[in-house]
């Protein structure tokens, strides 16, 4: 169970990662998520302004999304460590967990989008960003766990 906790714990910090990257400002994805912000209206002093706004918040905003990565990772490494552990070949294990991402992920990101009020001209690119975002995360956690069951 220790390894589990481990590669949970490991598998988070892969999920701050892949966000911290996959959100910047410098991606495409990041383009769409500042758009979703509605950053792309603002001047740059406008944006100053929000992101000195939000400083405050964010060990607090950063702490909970880790807790929240932490769940997935934990989610995704129990699943793929109890599958192997009971015979299951890990490539059926991988499928679990992507049917799992398919089934949870992909219509809770799909109804957040759907009732948020996000641009409809970038909804569609939203919610592939997030998903696709999410799928990666997901196969980094499963390719990490791999390498120790």
């Amino acid at each position: 169970m220790i390894t589990v906790l481990l590669l949970s714990l490991a598998g988070a910090v892969i999920a701050a990662v892949v966000g911290t990257f996959w959100y910047s400002p410098g991606t495409p994805m990041g383009k769409i998520h500042m758009q979703h912000l509605g950053f792309d209206t603002l001047s740059p002093e406008e944006q100053k302004n929000k992101m000195q706004q939000a400083k405050p918040m964010m060990p607090k905003m950063y702490a909970a999304q880790m807790v929240l990565s932490l769940l997935t990772s934990f989610a995704t490494v129990f699943i793929l460590v109890m599958s192997v552990k009971n015979g299951v070949p890990f490539s059926m294990a991988l499928g679990f967990v992507v049917f799992n991402w398919l089934c949870f992920v992909v219509p809770t990101i799909g109804s957040g989008i759907l009732w948020s009020n996000c641009d409809r001209k970038i909804a569609w690119k939203k919610f592939f960003s997030d998903i696709t975002s999410n799928l990666l995360t997901l196969l980094l956690i499963a390719l990490l766990t791999s390498l120790f069951i």
